[in-house]
């Protein structure tokens, strides 16, 4: 209940504490981020990989993070763009945790923003994010491209390997 009373219920705060954010942020990178070094889609998940998506905790924020009746879990997350310091993706989506937990169960990352700098990720993404918990999916947004980098006409997003795929046969 304390937590609660200092946080909207859009944010983190509200749900989870600062080691439980921590802990669930690293979960989310793993299935998000990169694939940690030597580590495949099949082997990511173990734990001799953990403390290199650890490291990268300071990388990635929770922007919004909300929870419907359902017990779904909607976040907007500002995160990474490989080789550029002065850039970020915001990613919206939604996941399912085991209850009392924070161990994912459904990961789906929804839409990822096209590179901005941070405050154009938190505008556009809050946006995508009100959208997603409000409708329960973004495919009006779609066309949108200085909203939505993916998907498009050649990325999709495979909710079993947890990756963006060609839409493409073929590759």
């Amino acid at each position: 209940m304390l937590l609660a009373s200092c946080h909207s219920k859009d944010e983190v705060g509200y749900y989870f504490s600062d080691a439980e954010r921590d802990t669930l942020l690293t979960n989310i990178i793993t299935y998000m981020g990169e694939k940690a070094t030597y580590s495949t889609d099949s082997t990511k998940f173990q734990a001799q990989f953990r403390p290199e998506y650890v490291s990268r905790l300071p990388l990635y924020h929770f922007v919004h993070l909300t929870k419907d009746e359902a017990g779904t879990y909607f976040y907007l997350i500002s995160r990474p763009v490989a080789g550029r310091k002065d850039l970020r993706r915001g990613v919206v989506g939604r996941f399912i945790l085991k209850p009392e937990s924070t161990e994912i169960l459904a990961f789906e990352e929804v839409v990822n923003t096209p590179h901005f700098d941070d405050e154009t990720v938190k505008e556009r993404g809050a946006f995508l994010f009100k959208a997603l918990v409000r409708e329960g999916n973004l495919n009006a947004y779609l066309p949108m491209k200085h909203y939505v980098e993916w998907p498009d006409s050649t990325l999709k997003y495979d909710k079993k390997t947890h990756n963006w795929v060609s839409r493409i046969s073929g590759l």
